[in-house]
């Protein structure tokens, strides 16, 4: 679901050839200046080059709907009004909000005609952050684990100049443990013998790595039944030939051949930590060259962060040794992610002239990940799920309230239209000064809480 200032108009006007290739593949639909898309799960004749150049300059309406049309009035309304402009690209998990982002990126840097290094770099960003924030789920081979907002910019002649990428809630719990059928990020499984597995001492099977294949430690050690990914390969995908898209992305993004080594090192400590067991230092040993450390070291840190003490009590630290060494990977992999972004940001972002001649506006575009209700639900899904009923607010509040307003100011005759208003649910959840969303930062923050 896109959302932008624009209005709706119904007349279509395409050759014949075109209107039969829509109305063949029709599935979408506009409500308002709102477009709805369904996902047809298949790749479609409809976004090609010739697709963009027959929606440039159009008025909502006046083509059958698609989202070049809701690309191109963000631009034009950029253009005219010298205002910036926003697309909230929203729907559950699998709906296609990725390839729509994707898609708008393609129209806004073929509208924009330079063909510049900076629009190449822009387009490109896009493999690197997917390889290592989208998985494999039971819905979506390539599911979003994290929200970005992606804000283009550009320069007084409406070319792009630049722009910015913000990252927000990865899905870290993912690094250790996948549901049934779904596989850890991408980046674990790309390449093959070729790929970062090239760095992993000889053990080049995924399945090699309980990462991989989802049996995090702090569920064997607590007794309870594991649900494991068991999945390392995904027919909609080529992971060897996507490395190399990778590889090449990362190059037109200024990654240095050194830089990726050091990623490559860093995700294979994280494997191997997954590998760690109380009862032998074998992952250990395989992980310390990677993070820098000795062994003592890391064996130290492992049981002062599980029983702040010096030595093993196996009846009371195993659990939250085992916690920890679930804990330690996720937050190295966060940091390696957020290092990526800013590394991303620090290619196509360029700071704004102070020449007050010079302005610029911005499109930007907002990818959230999609709405979830698993068997089993983790903090994740709660803050996923928490962002996705703020943009449900949102929704209703220029839908639907604001839109009955306007009618009842101006005496229109209508119907009331019922909706559900979640307002009091998001109160209860994240309103201050005392709602659940504080209680649970007030609990994690005392000694030995219960996970």
């Amino acid at each position: 679901m896109l959302l932008n200032d624009c209005v709706c108009n119904t007349t279509i006007t395409l050759p014949s050839s075109q209107v039969q290739l829509h109305l063949r593949w029709n599935t979408k639909t506009y409500t308002g200046s709102i477009l709805v898309a369904v996902n047809p799960y298949q790749l479609l004749p409809l976004y090609t080059v010739d697709q963009i150049t027959l929606y440039c300059n159009k008025r909502i309406g006046e083509l059958p709907p698609h989202v070049f049309a809701i690309a191109d009035n963000c631009y034009f309304n950029m253009r005219r009004n010298k205002r910036d402009q926003c697309c909230v690209i929203s729907g559950e998990s699998g709906a296609g909000k990725t390839e729509s982002t994707k898609l708008i990126l393609q129209f806004l840097t073929a509208i924009s005609g330079q063909h510049s290094w900076i629009e190449q770099q822009v387009l490109e960003a896009n493999p690197i952050l997917e390889a290592f924030g989208n998985a494999k789920t039971i819905r979506n081979d390539n599911s979003s684990r994290f929200g970005k907002y992606i804000d283009i910019h550009f320069n007084q002649n409406g070319v792009i100049e630049g722009a910015r990428i913000e990252q927000f809630l990865l899905e870290k719990s993912r690094v250790c443990w996948q549901a049934p059928e779904e596989r850890n990020y991408h980046i674990f499984y790309l390449g093959g013998s070729q790929g970062i597995h090239a760095v992993y001492k000889g053990l080049s099977a995924c399945r090699s790595f309980l990462c991989c294949i989802g049996t995090g430690r702090v569920f064997l050690t607590c007794g309870c039944d594991v649900a494991q990914g068991d999945c390392t390969s995904c027919d909609g995908r080529n992971d060897a030939k996507e490395y190399a898209h990778i590889r090449s992305a990362m190059k037109i993004l200024m990654f240095s051949d050194s830089e990726h080594w050091d990623i490559s090192k860093l995700l294979a400590a994280i494997l191997h930590l997954g590998n760690v067991e109380f009862e032998g230092r074998l992952g250990i040993i395989c992980a310390w060259p990677f993070l820098r450390l000795d062994v003592k070291s890391l064996e130290v840190l492992i049981v002062q962060a599980a029983d702040g003490r010096d030595a093993f009590d196996m009846s009371k630290t195993v659990m939250m040794g085992s916690h920890f060494l679930l804990i330690f990977p996720q937050g190295i992999y966060g940091r390696i992610f957020l290092w990526i972004v800013n590394k991303i940001n620090s290619a196509i972002f360029n700071p704004a002239s102070q020449n007050p001649k010079n302005t610029r506006q911005s499109i930007g575009l907002l990818d959230i990940f999609g709405f979830e209700n698993f068997d089993n639900n983790s903090f994740e899904q709660l803050c996923i799920n928490i962002a996705n009923e703020h943009l449900q607010q949102f929704f209703v509040h220029h839908v639907f309230k604001l839109e009955q307003e306007e009618y009842l100011a101006e005496h229109i005759a209508w119907n009331n239209i019922d909706f559900t208003d979640n307002h009091q649910a998001l109160e209860i959840i994240a309103l201050k000064p005392m709602n659940i969303i504080s209680l649970i930062d007030e609990e994690s923050k005392f000694p030995k809480v219960s996970t």
